[in-house]
Parts: C-alpha cells; structure tokens; sequence
C-alpha cells in the first residue's frame, strides 16, 4: 500500500507551490509540513504548501489555507486560487461544463471564474474584492526609500515605486519586519515601462523573493492607479510572467487574470 500524502506541484506565472486535497487524507502539522516541503534544497522546493478543502461557509465550493515556506498562514494569494481553479476543473472535482468556481480564503470568498480551451484551462480570473486603503502613503524613516503606498488586497502590501526594481532584494527583507507593519509586510518595488505595463519584484512575507504574486501585483496595479503612472487596467510584468489587472469602477473590485500550469505530482512523506 501506498503510504504518505500526494500531492500535486503547480505554478502561476512562476509562484510555485505545493497542493494537497485535503477532503481526502490529512496533514496534522501543515506549518511543520510547509517548512519541511517548500525547502528547495532537501525537500519537494516551493513557496509554500497549498490546502484544498471542504468550503467553510455556505456559498462556497472549496476553501483554501495556505502555509508560507516558513511554515506562517497567509491570508489569500492570487496566484494559489488560480492554480485551484485549473486542478479542481481538470481534475474533474467540478461538475460538468462549471467554469466558475467560489473558493472560500482567510480574506473572503473570491470568485475564479475560468477560461477553457479544448477541455483545459488556458487561464483564470479571479475576483480579488476592493482594496482597503487605509494608511494609503507613508514614508518609513530610516528605511531609506520614498514614499510608498499602502495596499490591502485581503493581506497587506506596500508598494515603492522606483527605477531600480532589484533594490527589493536587499530592501526587502528589513521592509517585511518594518515596525510600521506589526503583522509584516509583502513588499513592492514596481517601475512604469515606456510600453505602459509596469515591472514589478515581490519580496512576500513569509516566503522571500518569489518569481510572482498575484496580490502583489493587484496591490501594485491599485497604487499606480492612486498615483497617476496608470489607469483602471495594468499589465504587471514579474519575474515569472505577466499578470493582467483591472481595477472595475463600476464595482471597485480588483480581477486578476493569468495562468496557471501543473509542474508534477508525488508523494511525500510527513515530517518527524
């Protein structure tokens, strides 16, 4: 017989983690497992581990938790609920022809409604909710930056706008534990393109440099449109990809829109 826990390994637009149907078998430790899998060098390699579940409230069709590669609970993650989206279709755990999908996160229900090309799904987007934009600017002393804008896309981003997008892995990690954000902070340096789209790098909380952040790039999007460099619609362009975003005024919700890929599946055992 078999023994220890399948999983599935899935990406969007670079953003890879580790997937576990949870409605199946059980993972006691998820943190403990998180820490254990996400490492790159002796176990499966990700940003962190990914739990699809039974829906926690009523008009939902599953739920999702997700544990960073340093075994802590984030909110949401844009990219996460696109990959959900593409497995539980393609994995026929939706009903026939059903293309929208409600999955229930820390940060509300979000809606994936999905995009399907010869019985696959080419690409998902996912109904983010308004931003919270409380604290929208403030300067951090002593962090030696200008002026950022705050985000909330359901976790909490900060956005920094400037020419040079590598500083945010140097920048990044004292930015993350900043005393301004007693819960951390997912970090954003972004920088407008003379084609219109903006080049975004993402330090996540809890997880480091990342090749993309689909919250990340709605809170970059958000903050480009509050301060002029864009309009309602953004092309982010991350490490791993291109994310497109639209912030609706008609409902003031964000929709992030991109792709989502499985890399493998396998089997892992629990950690000690």
């Amino acid at each position: 017989m078999e023994k220890g826990i399948r999983f599935t390994k899935m990406h969007g637009a670079g953003n890879d983690y580790i997937y576990v149907d949870i409605r199946r078998q059980s993972i006691p430790d998820p943190a403990g497992a998180a820490r254990a899998w996400s490492c790159r060098h002796t176990g499966i390699g990700s940003d962190g581990l990914v739990l699809i579940g039974e829906p926690s409230v009523p008009d939902a069709d599953f739920s999702m938790r997700i544990f960073n590669a340093d075994g802590s609970e984030a909110m949401m993650c844009g990219n996460a609920s696109r990959c959900i989206g593409k497995y539980v279709y393609e994995r026929g755990l939706v009903g026939p022809g059903q293309t929208q999908v409600r999955l229930s996160t820390l940060s509300g229900v979000k809606t994936l409604d999905l995009h399907v090309e010869g019985g696959k799904v080419s690409s998902v987007t996912v109904d983010m909710l308004a931003p919270r934009l409380e604290d929208e600017a403030q300067f951090l002393p002593g962090a030696g930056m200008d002026r950022g804008t705050f985000v909330s896309m359901g976790n909490p981003h900060y956005v920094i706008f400037t020419d040079d997008v590598d500083a945010v892995e140097v920048s990044g990690p004292s930015l993350e534990h900043h005393p301004a954000f007693p819960q951390r902070c997912n970090i954003e340096f972004a920088c407008p393109l003379p084609d219109g789209s903006i080049r975004t790098r993402v330090w996540e909380r809890g997880s480091g440099m990342t090749m993309a952040c689909g919250t990340g790039a709605c809170a970059t999007a958000v903050a480009a449109a509050l301060t002029g460099r864009a309009g309602r619609r953004s092309r982010i362009v991350m490490d791993g990809g291109v994310l497109g975003i639209e912030w609706r005024e008609s409902d003031g919700h964000v929709y992030l829109t991109g792709p989502a890929e499985f890399v493998f599946d396998g089997v892992a055992g629990l950690p000690a």
